[in-house]
């Protein structure tokens, strides 16, 4: 479950009423508010559900703070949680973040591998030896080693939408956090192929990849909730039908002329007028939409076959009752 946590003091309760639920995961992620620290307060307040970021801005950290904060809430949650990193794109990067920007595949296929090296570093004592393109990190002295962690190393998820950056996940990552702007069909004939790609470039299986499809969902009990959960994904699709990234899906289903259309739009801030691009066959399209009753059986269907792992996601506020349901379905 991806938990969309407006007000930060809701993690001393949201994600224990996840976990009593049923739910063995629940995600972060990063907009308005830090990623990380929610999970550090919803450890103190679990005990069984792993939690993970999905995903922490990676281009706007570096290896060796990034592999601080994860090596950090892999011990206060007592080896549950999942790094989880993305790239976002150039303009945040450098205009938000002031970081640097470029490559950015070959970016993050380095940082995974900076990351690992420093908990090796920190697990074994070796000396830290790690010299890239774009992150060098060969100093290490005693007083800024952690040591061993006493839950092991925690794993390491990316994200991405294109070919390569899909690769990127093959090749060096335990997990992959699949976009939500993706359908049973795109999944077949874009993600799992370029997955496959990186995995053999590695010498491994896509069977040792954990394939996270993070799934939009779009429900209510009653038609004036269905409706206003429906009307949010409207809008929301209509923010990512801007981006040129996304494109291929929208290609693939018959809806790349729409790309320019939204751009356009988007340039005016005529956001109310983007949404009504937006059909419902597109919606239903990309997300799952029923009743709370009605959303494990399909996303059984739209998954069967590509992957065991789904992260929930809607942008309306978590109802604990509806989540339930879909827990409660799943055990039918």
């Amino acid at each position: 479950m991806t938990v969309p946590t407006e007000d930060l003091r809701q993690a001393r309760t949201v994600y224990r009423e996840l976990e009593d639920i049923g739910y063995d995961r629940a995600f972060s992620f990063e907009a308005k508010h830090d990623p990380f620290v929610p999970l550090a307060v919803a450890a103190e307040h679990t005990d069984r559900i792993a939690l993970g970021t999905a995903i922490a801005i990676a281009f706007a950290r570096t290896p060796m703070t990034l592999a601080n904060v994860a090596w950090d809430l892999q011990t206060v949650t007592g080896g549950r949680f999942v790094l989880g990193l993305g790239s976002q794109i150039r303009p945040h990067i450098e205009q938000r973040f002031s970081m640097p920007w470029g490559n950015p595949v070959a970016r993050m296929d380095e940082l995974v591998r900076g990351i690992r090296a420093i908990w090796q570093a920190w697990e074994t004592g070796e000396r830290l030896a790690f010299e890239g393109e774009y992150y060098t990190h060969t100093r290490m002295i005693p007083a800024f080693s952690p040591g061993p962690n006493p839950y092991g190393t925690p794993p390491i998820f990316t994200a991405g939408f294109g070919p390569q950056m899909t690769e990127v996940a093959g090749r060096v990552a335990d997990g992959f956090l699949v976009h939500p702007v993706n359908s049973r069909r795109s999944l077949q004939e874009l993600t799992l192929p370029a997955l496959a790609r990186g995995a053999a470039q590695a010498d491994r299986s896509v069977d040792d990849i954990e394939v996270v499809c993070v799934t939009i969902v779009v429900t209510g009990r009653t038609e004036e909730e269905l409706t206003r959960s429906r009307e949010a994904v409207r809008e929301q699709l209509a923010f990512y039908g801007t981006t040129p990234a996304y494109l291929p899906v929208f290609d693939l289903h018959g809806y790349g002329d729409l790309h320019p259309e939204l751009q356009a739009l988007a340039r005016q801030d005529r956001w109310k007028e983007m949404a009504a691009l937006i059909d419902d066959d597109l919606i239903e399209t990309i997300a799952v939409v029923g009743e709370p009753r009605d959303v494990a059986a399909k996303v059984r269907d739209r998954l069967d076959g590509i992957s065991s792992s789904v992260s929930l996601v809607n942008n309306r506020a978590p109802d604990p009752e509806h989540f339930a349901e879909v827990v409660g379905a799943r055990a039918d």
